[in-house]
């Protein structure tokens, strides 16, 4: 079940984020019970200067999780471009994921100025991992530049309605030669598991986790649920048949 993204290999499918938990240890807490390797952190939200300050970066395992650092709160491309060289310049690592989202309401994000940042950021060295609609043709081009995975939304950011872009995220699925990591909107594991049956290689989840009555068990559940529809896309589903077929032989029954 390994993943490889940029050279790095894992062995969780499942990656989570920082935000929105109500405080430090319970976000620890719901890390470890997800047993995800890959952690997102929002680069405006690391406060690396003030002195005795325990902050987000404090409460992360560095030895633990590998740092998808990630430029949320950006509207422009050439804001994306400056947080993700500023993430670098902190040591970090050199992951990016590109976020690039100026409208307010819907938070969906700017697939032109999400291609230029990523053109840029790719030819600097960059592990790109862009955030998207479920727009195929986008992904296909993101991937052609050098993108190391494309990122997908099921639905808005944060609103846990689940899978509303099923069906381009098959056709990305289909089309991909990179990791697709389905990211955004998922509610439930159930709905993890839903992509990941599908053929998506991983899937992002904040704040499900986050916001659930028990960020603890919910994270363990959407570890759960992206095993098994891992175990499940692997192992090859029946066909579906427009009849009915018994499951029990007809044949050699008492009666007959």
């Amino acid at each position: 079940m390994t993943l490889t993204i940029g050279g790095k290999t894992f062995n969780s499918r499942l990656l989570v984020g920082t935000g929105k938990f109500n405080d430090f240890e319970i976000m620890k807490q719901a890390h470890a019970a997800s047993e995800a390797e890959i952690v997102t952190v929002a680069i405006r939200r690391v406060d690396v200067g003030a002195e005795g300050h325990v902050g987000l970066m404090d409460n992360i395992d560095l030895d633990k999780y590998w740092i998808l650092p990630n430029t949320a709160g950006c509207a422009t491309a050439e804001e994306a471009i400056r947080v993700a060289r500023l993430s670098k310049a902190m040591g970090i690592n050199n992951w990016i994921k590109l976020e690039v989202i100026p409208d307010p309401k819907y938070l969906l994000p700017d697939p032109i100025a999400t291609f230029e940042a990523a053109k840029i950021l790719v030819k600097e060295g960059f592990v790109v991992l862009p955030y998207i609609n479920a727009d195929p043709i986008l992904a296909k081009r993101l991937e052609e530049i050098g993108c190391a995975t494309v990122m997908p939304l099921a639905s808005p950011i944060g609103t846990g309605q689940g899978v509303k872009t099923l069906e381009n995220i098959k056709i990305i699925i289909e089309n991909a030669n990179i990791p697709v990591v389905v990211d955004a909107g998922l509610g439930v594991p159930s709905e993890a598991s839903l992509v990941m049956e599908l053929g998506a290689d991983c899937v992002l989840v904040n704040t499900a986790i986050a916001k659930a009555q028990d960020p603890v068990k919910m994270a363990e559940a959407f570890k759960l649920g992206t095993q098994a529809g891992r175990t499940a896309f692997e192992a090859g589903r029946m066909p579906m048949k427009a009849y009915a077929s018994a499951s029990s032989p007809l044949t050699g029954i008492v009666g007959k």
